[in-house]
């Protein structure tokens, strides 16, 4: 079983994973993130590799965060309901509405399994364009780059704000909170690495965000 896979009883996914984009490049590059990942140091696994490219780098690292969070989400989709969450929140004080700016202009509030359903079909839209991320070896990758995947990774993190403020006990009884931690600690270390999040966007879970960046 991989440092990132589920056991077999609680392996479902939101939806189909994505494979390493730009070609031969991305499959090399995805090689380097599971052999560092098997060496169990999270922070060295983070690093861009000496002499590749920070766009190739963020790329790959999108689709696996992407791929990961799809993977978690999945554990809870049966729980996860209009029902239980009517909102997207993380605790009392953080709610977040949905807007792509394409098909819903303006915020709305939807449950949380529709904000993830949105989500997750907004960025498989934006990991299918190979304008913004190239297949091919030696496509560059756009001026904006850079702000489309912090845009991406600041939504996955919401994600994570739901589960650890709604669903973290039954995480625990599902005997998957050192995989939850895990999977977080790694998504911290690597936005924390190329400052891909805001911090005040952080403050659902800072005080454990903190705690992973000081001592990792």
């Amino acid at each position: 079983m991989s440092l990132f896979g589920l056991g077999s009883k609680n392996q479902k996914t939101f939806r189909p994973k994505k494979n390493a984009p730009s070609g031969n490049k991305g499959v090399q590059l995805k090689k380097h993130i599971d052999a560092t990942l098997g060496s169990g140091n999270l922070r060295d696994a983070v690093r861009l590799p000496p002499g590749e490219d920070l766009n190739e780098w963020l790329a790959v690292n999108t689709v696996d965060f992407f791929n990961q969070v799809n993977i978690l989400y999945g554990t809870l989709m049966e729980f996860c309901t209009p029902a239980t969450c009517p909102t997207m929140s993380a605790g009392p004080k953080f709610e977040y509405r949905w807007a792509d700016g394409v098909q819903i202009k303006k915020p709305i509030e939807v449950s949380a399994p529709k904000y993830v359903e949105y989500l997750m079909d907004w960025i498989e839209t934006q990991l299918d364009d190979e304008s913004i991320f190239p297949q091919k070896i030696g496509t560059p990758f756009p001026q904006n780059f850079k702000e489309v995947v912090k845009t991406i990774f600041k939504r996955l993190f919401r994600v994570y704000a739901h589960i650890y403020h709604s669903h973290f006990q039954k995480i625990m009884s599902l005997k998957e909170e050192a995989h939850l931690n895990t999977c977080f600690k790694h998504f911290t270390l690597f936005t924390w690495e190329f400052k891909l999040i805001d911090k005040a966007e952080l403050a659902p879970l800072i005080d454990l965000i903190e705690s992973i960046v000081s001592v990792s």
